[in-house]
């Protein structure tokens, strides 16, 4: 699908090897922390070279942070709506935190928990923030029926064959009444959210009384 985006015109994406920007012969880019401790760190010096020398005038600076805020539904709605987004993808034991300070424009993480490398998180945020753009779907309308849209996970989603081992659809989505079936899948997600992600419940809730 962004293969097809790319090729459309709707977007386009580059990368930079940070080494090609590297100190000295053997192009480095770590070094051990100051005040000691296990690993490298990827020097700020280098970071900020390579940024330089591909020119983020005007372009929004990310850095894949595990410390970073949680990447969000709503972070790719915004995000989407940049020119120019440039991701800055860590490795070893972490970057210099100058990189953080001042450098990037915002930290993001996809979870709690640490990868080798920031490409995945990359990679991740790429994918959702790309499907926002206008007609990189062919659906369009299928963006505001997904997970997180309004806050809550998806109601469950059904196909052929109406029966399978005895695993059947719900009768109601076969019922052709659109009212009741909207109805069940509202209901449907709700509850779902409830029981696998009740997080989400008590974040819209208090998002709500916020606004009140």
């Amino acid at each position: 699908m962004l293969q097809r985006a790319r090729e459309a015109g709707l977007l386009d994406i580059h990368i930079h090897n940070i080494r090609d920007y590297g100190i000295g012969r053997h192009q480095k880019v770590d070094e051990p922390p100051y005040g000691g401790g296990s690993g490298m760190v990827m020097r700020v010096d280098v970071i900020d070279a390579c940024l330089s020398q591909i020119g983020v005038n005007g372009g929004h600076v990310l850095l894949m942070d595990p410390v970073g805020k949680p990447f969000e539904h709503s972070d790719a709605i915004r995000l989407s709506g940049k020119n120019h987004l440039v991701f800055i993808c860590g490795h070893y034991e972490g970057i210099d935190a100058r990189v953080r300070q001042e450098l990037a424009d915002e930290s993001l993480s996809i979870g709690d928990f640490v990868l080798t490398g920031g490409e995945l998180p990359a990679m991740v945020m790429i994918d959702a923030i790309a499907r926002q753009i206008k007609g990189v779907l062919g659906n369009e309308g299928s963006l505001d029926k997904e997970s997180f849209c309004d806050g809550l996970l998806e109601a469950p989603q059904y196909t052929r064959p109406r029966e399978y081992r005895g695993w059947t659809v719900p009768e109601i989505l076969l019922s052709g009444h659109h009212a009741n079936i909207e109805q069940w899948r509202k209901e449907q997600s709700y509850s779902l959210t409830e029981r696998i992600r009740p997080d989400l419940i008590k974040k819209s809730f208090d998002s709500k009384n916020n606004t009140e």
